[in-house]
């Protein structure tokens, strides 16, 4: 069971605990296009040690809104975790936190010491979902590009069309007017 359960564990797994303040690089596929987002937020609580089913809990305050989100710890979708700092906390779990809000809610800081855990490969994967995202920004450029290129075909042929429709009445018209008049003059006598 255990060399099953192995493959799927994280070779670098964070050292995290309530009172942390991290940065969670995550990977997010919204149909064919893929992007890293990043959750900055508390630790408030961690479920299940460094095991399989091990997870824990950021809360970030969001234009006043609490927003809390659950990360597997052993996530493949997880390509980052950065501790910006650590506080002094006095209990493994913080939910009173979410009833407090401002100047409540501040932790006395322990220190700020910064600490990056990443997945082998992972970089690799970030330049990979970057050059996606360059490759799809040019061709959506060329695209429009073409597009402009052909609207402004469009226009020049449909005025030069327009001058050459002008002229034409312009000529006719000289002739329209001296038979208009010809037959006003009849008209009148």
């Amino acid at each position: 069971m255990q060399s099953i359960l192995s493959k799927f564990m994280k070779k670098n797994i964070p050292d995290l605990n309530a009172g942390d303040t991290l940065r969670v690089h995550q990977k997010i596929k919204e149909g064919d296009k893929e992007r890293v987002q990043i959750f900055e937020g508390l630790v408030i609580a961690t479920h299940g040690g460094k095991s399989l089913d091990g997870s824990y809990t950021v809360r970030k305050e969001s234009f006043g809104v609490g927003v809390e989100r659950t990360f597997p710890l052993h996530s493949p979708r997880i390509v980052k975790v950065e501790r910006i700092k650590q506080s002094k906390v006095r209990r493994s779990k913080l939910y009173f936190l979410r009833d407090l809000s401002g100047k409540d809610a501040r932790l006395k800081e322990l220190n700020r010491d910064y600490k990056m855990w990443e997945e082998r490969g992972a970089e690799e994967e970030l330049e990979k979902i970057a050059e996606e995202q360059a490759k799809a920004a040019e061709k959506a450029a060329a695209a429009k590009a073409a597009k402009e290129a052909e609207l402004e075909k469009k226009a020049e042929t449909a005025l030069a069309a327009h001058k050459q429709v002008e002229q034409e009445e312009g000529k006719e018209g000289k002739g329209d007017k001296e038979e208009k008049k010809e037959e006003i003059k009849e008209i009148k006598n």
